[in-house]
């Protein structure tokens, strides 16, 4: 989250929005949040019913929910997902900062 966090002006350049699903009570995700200044939207997911809905995979020997990232055009439609394998394994902004450019030239 801190990676979205830290680039969080080139997000909205980009006009996109960020949400983040957490696996943490309503208490917990919000303190955190206010804890770290957060920008964009965070939604509670304690009962999982997000991740089961777009496949998020949960390895409790790899601490838990595996990092996914996705884009979701304005129209509600997924154009990319990423399933990490570890907690290390997520996309760079830049990355992502060229998935949204060439989004958005296609239309």
């Amino acid at each position: 989250m801190m990676q979205l966090h830290q680039d969080y002006d080139e997000f909205v350049k980009r006009n996109t929005e960020i949400v983040v699903l957490g696996p943490e009570d309503t208490e917990s995700f919000k303190a955190y949040w206010e804890e770290n200044g957060l920008e964009f939207h965070g939604i509670p997911d304690e009962k999982h019913t997000v991740l089961k809905l777009y496949g998020q995979k949960v390895n409790l020997f790899k601490l838990g929910r595996m990092p996914a990232q996705m884009l979701i055009d304005k129209e509600g439609i997924l154009r990319y997902v990423h399933y990490g394998h570890d907690m290390t394994d997520i996309p760079k902004n830049i990355e992502i900062f060229q998935l949204i450019d060439s989004m958005q030239r296609k239309k």
